[in-house]
């Protein structure tokens, strides 16, 4: 019950924060909350013609700013997989569950 008041409570607070904050402070804050959340994602890579997307079903996307990177798990070929992206080429969007 706690962690669903934390929630509620984060999620009526944030768009006020994010009023105050600069287009860059705004994508710096989204990265940084990506770290945070399970749920299901697709994860997309795109470099020029070179497109690659993953799908994480009741995962999470860790992202590491100072690196540059995102992290995640994946299944492919039933097998687990681990993987990074470059943050300044990748696209998360969240997906309706299964």
């Amino acid at each position: 019950m706690r962690t669903k008041h934390m929630r509620l409570t984060a999620a009526l607070l944030l768009p006020l924060a994010l009023a105050a904050c600069t287009q860059e402070q705004q994508n710096r804050i989204s990265r940084i909350g990506v770290t945070f959340l399970e749920g299901d994602y697709r994860v997309t890579y795109a470099d020029g013609s070179h497109v690659k997307s993953w799908e994480i079903r009741d995962g999470k996307v860790t992202s590491e700013p100072e690196k540059g990177y995102y992290y995640f798990w994946v299944r492919v070929d039933g097998k687990k997989r681990y993987v990074q992206t470059p943050i300044g080429r990748t696209y998360i969007e969240e997906i309706a569950p299964l």
